[in-house]
C-alpha cells in the first residue's frame, strides 16, 4: 500500500512538473495590482497561458482591454498579450477549476489596532477553495506575518481532503516590487520561495525558474515569510535614524545632506539612508509592524521597530514646524497662507498616494488653516479630508506664499522653481546645489 502510495505522489507532481517545465501549466493570478499584474505579465511573455482574477471590474476590464493601469507596464507591452490570448482577466473564481498554478497577490493592510488584516488573503483563500482540486500548486505573494501561510492558508486548504506535498503544493514567496525602478523589475529581481515541504519548495522553484532570472529557494514559509519582513523593517529602522539625525543637525544648524554624503565616501561598514517627510507606500510604513504584533504574541517586545515607527511618525509634524517657521520668518501665519504642495505620491515618479506623507502633511496644514494647492504630474486629482483638489501647473508656486516639495518627480523643473517661488521648504533636498535665502532644507 505505501509503494502504491509513493507511486501516486511521484506522478502528481510529475505530471505538475512537466505541465509547468513543458509551458503547458495554466497559470493563474489573484489580484491584479502592482504586484500581481507585472508577475501575470511575465508568465504570459515567457509563454504560459494566464488568467488574471480580481473583484474589481474596472481592472478586469482594462486587462481585458489591453490597458495597463500598473506604471511599470506600458500598455504596448499588456496589449499583445492579451490579443495573443495568452493572458485575460475575470472576476470569477470559477476559473480556478481550469488552473494549475496560483499567485495570490492581494493587499494586506493593516488595522487601525496595528494587528494584520487578513481578510483579503481569507476571503481570496474562500474563493478558490470552493473550485480546488488536485495536482495545484498555490502561491502566497501578499506580505504578512510568518507562520500565515501554513496557519492561516493551508488549514482552509486542507478542507478539501487532500495532503500538501503530495496531492497539491504550497509556498510562499514575498514580493519585492519597487515601483519605478527602472533598473529593478518583476523579471531580475531575485524571487525568494519556500514552500510547506521540501516537494512544495522545489514545486515553487521550477515554476518561477521558467520566468524569472533568479530563483532563491528556502527551508520553509515561515523563513519566506521573514525575509520579506527584514528586508523592510531594515529600511524602515535606518530611515528612522537617518530622521532622527536630520532633527538632531536641523537643531545644532548642520547640513544633514552633507553630513550623508560625506559618510558616504567610507568604502565599508557605511550605508545611505536619507531622511525625509515620512514614509509612504504599503510597505515600510506597515510591514515592520506584521513582525511587531507577530513578536509580541511570542512575549517579545520590538523596541527597535517601535522607536523607529514614532520618529518616522513624527517627521510630517516637523516638516510642517519647518514650514510655519519659514512663514513666520516672512512675517506671514500659516492660517490663510497659500502653500503649494510639490508631488504627492508616496515615492518620486509613480502615481500611487497609499501611505503618503504628503497626506500628512497636507491634513496638518489645512488643519493650522493653510489654502493648499499641489502640483503632480502623476496624480491629476486627489481627495483630502473630503475635500477634492485638482493638480494645476507648476507655476501656481509663483503666487503661494510658500512652496513644499514633498516628493521629488525628476518632470519637475527644479531650476523654474527656485526663479519663481518666493518661498520653498525642499524636503527631499531637490534642490541641492541651488544657494539661495529662500530656500528651507530639511
Amino acid at each position: 500500500m505505501t509503494s502504491e502510495v509513493s507511486l501516486a505522489v511521484d506522478a502528481t507532481a510529475k505530471l505538475l512538473e512537466e505541465k509547468i517545465v513543458s509551458r503547458r501549466a495554466r497559470v493563474g493570478v489573484v489580484g491584479l495590482g502592482y504586484v500581481g499584474l507585472p508577475l501575470a505579465v511575465e508568465f504570459a511573455k515567457a509563454g504560459f497561458t494566464v488568467t488574471g482574477i480580481d473583484v474589481n471590474e474596472e481592472k478586469v476590464r482594462r486587462v481585458n482591454a489591453g490597458d495597463s493601469y500598473v506604471g511599470d507596464i506600458p500598455s504596448a507591452t499588456l496589449a499583445p498579450l492579451v490579443e495573443s490570448g495568452k493572458l485575460r482577466a475575470t472576476t470569477d473564481f470559477a476559473a480556478v477549476l481550469d488552473l494549475d498554478t496560483i499567485n495570490i497577490a492581494v493587499p494586506t493592510p493593516l488595522r487601525k489596532t496595528k494587528d494584520p488584516d487578513m481578510s483579503f488573503i481569507m476571503s481570496s483563500c474562500q474563493e478558490i477553495a470552493r473550485h480546488f482540486h488536485a495536482g495545484m500548486l498555490i502561491i502566497l505573494e501578499s506580505t504578512t506575518y510568518p507562520g500565515t501561510t501554513d496557519e492561516v492558508v493551508l488549514p482552509m486548504l486542507l478542507k478539501s481532503g487532500l495532503e500538501v506535498g503530495t496531492d497539491f503544493f504550497l509556498c510562499f514567496s514575498p514580493e519585492r516590487v519597487d515601483p519605478g525602478n527602472p533598473n529593478f523589475h518583476t523579471f531580475n529581481i531575485p524571487k525568494v520561495v519556500g514552500g510547506t515541504t521540501a516537494a512544495c519548495t522545489e514545486m515553487g522553484r521550477v515554476f518561477y525558474a521558467q520566468a524569472l532570472e533568479r530563483v532563491v529557494a528556502v527551508s520553509s514559509t515561515q523563513v519566506a515569510e521573514m525575509v520579506k519582513l527584514l528586508e523592510n523593517t531594515f529600511r524602515m529602522i535606518n530611515i528612522g535614524l537617518a530622521n532622527e539625525i536630520a532633527m538632531m543637525c536641523d537643531r545644532i544648524g548642520i547640513n544633514v545632506w552633507e553630513v550623508i554624503d560625506a559618510a558616504a565616501t567610507k568604502p565599508f561598514g557605511f550605508m545611505p539612508f536619507y531622511p525625509g517627510p515620512g514614509l509612504g507606500g504599503h510597505c515600510i510604513p506597515i510591514d515592520p509592524f506584521y513582525l511587531s504584533w507577530k513578536t509580541k504574541q511570542a512575549g517579545i517586545e520590538a523596541r527597535f521597530i517601535e522607536l523607529a515607527g514614532y520618529i518616522n511618525g513624527q517627521m510630517p509634524h516637523f516638516v510642517v514646524d519647518k514650514v510655519q517657521n519659514a512663514l513666520n520668518d516672512a512675517s506671514k501665519p500659516v492660517k490663510g497662507s497659500h502653500i503649494h504642495v510639490m508631488g504627492v505620491a508616496y515615492k518620486r515618479d509613480i502615481d500611487d498616494v497609499r501611505e503618503s506623507p504628503a497626506l500628512d502633511v497636507m491634513m496638518l496644514l489645512m488643519q493650522r488653516g493653510a489654502r493648499l494647492t499641489y502640483s503632480d504630474p502623476h496624480v491629476p486629482r486627489l481627495r483630502l479630508e473630503g475635500v477634492e483638489l485638482t493638480a494645476l501647473a507648476e507655476d501656481t508656486a509663483a503666487a503661494a506664499d510658500c512652496t513644499v516639495i514633498i516628493t521629488d518627480h525628476s518632470a519637475f523643473d527644479y531650476r523654474g522653481l527656485v526663479e519663481r517661488a518666493p518661498l520653498i521648504v525642499d524636503t527631499r533636498n531637490a534642490l541641492k546645489g541651488y544657494g539661495s535665502a529662500k530656500i528651507v532644507r530639511l
